[in-house]
C-alpha cells in the first residue's frame, strides 16, 4: 500500500472513531442499580445517566414535554413453551419546562420535583428510588429468573407532529440498551451493580 492511502486510511478511521463518540455521547446509560429484599417486595433503586441532542433539549424549552418509561421485566426459560414473564412493570416520568418560573418540572407516580437547571432536571429523571417491582408471590423460590431494566425516551406520548420527526430523525429516538442480569429468590437479598 502506498503512503498516501495509509494516511487517507488513518485519517478516515480517526474520523470516524470521532463521529461515533459523539454519537454515543447522547442517549441513555445506567450508571448503577440496586435490587433489595424488603419483607415480600422488592425494591428497584437505580440511577441512569440521560444526555440529550440539543434539538431535544431546545424542544423542552420551547414546551414540548417529554415522558421518560422506565420498564423492569422478569423472565424464565422454558424449553418447552414460551417464557414465562412472572413480572413486566413500568413506571412514567414527565419532564417539562415552565416558562413563568422558568424551571424544569418533574412528575412521577405522585412525586413532583422542580429543577433550575437541564442537568439537574435530568438527574431527577434518572433517579429511581424504592421501586416496588415485585412481589414474592409471584416468584417460585426453586426456579431462576432472568430479570432486565431499561429506561426509554416514550414517542408515542410526543405530540402527533413531533412523532413524526422523530421517525426521521435518531436524535429523538432516546433508550438504553437492556440490562439483564440473572435472578434467583432464594438468593442474597441485595443485588447491586
Amino acid at each position: 500500500m502506498s503512503r498516501r492511502i495509509k494516511q487517507f486510511l488513518f485519517l478516515f478511521l480517526m474520523v470516524l472513531g470521532m463521529l461515533s463518540t459523539t454519537v454515543s455521547a447522547e442517549g441513555i446509560k445506567i450508571k448503577s442499580f440496586e435490587l433489595e429484599r424488603s419483607d415480600n417486595d422488592w425494591l428497584l433503586s437505580a440511577t441512569f445517566q440521560i444526555e440529550l441532542s440539543p434539538g431535544l433539549e431546545d424542544a423542552v424549552q420551547k414546551g414540548v414535554v417529554l415522558y421518560f418509561q422506565t420498564e423492569f421485566d422478569l423472565t424464565r426459560s422454558r424449553w418447552y413453551w414460551f417464557d414465562e414473564k412472572p413480572a413486566l412493570v413500568q413506571r412514567q416520568t414527565r419532564l417539562s419546562y415552565q416558562l413563568l418560573t422558568q424551571q424544569y418540572r418533574i412528575a412521577s407516580e405522585g412525586f413532583t420535583f422542580s429543577a433550575k437547571s437541564m442537568p439537574e432536571a435530568l438527574q431527577a429523571v434518572g433517579s429511581i428510588g424504592g421501586w416496588r417491582v415485585l412481589d414474592s408471590s409471584q416468584l417460585d423460590p426453586g426456579k431462576s429468573y432472568t430479570a432486565s431494566m431499561r429506561m426509554t425516551l416514550d414517542l408515542s406520548k410526543l405530540p402527533k407532529p413531533f412523532q413524526v420527526n422523530a421517525l426521521n430523525n435518531r436524535d429523538w429516538n432516546v433508550s438504553s440498551d437492556w440490562y439483564r442480569f440473572p435472578f434467583s429468590p432464594n438468593g442474597p437479598n441485595l443485588i447491586k451493580r
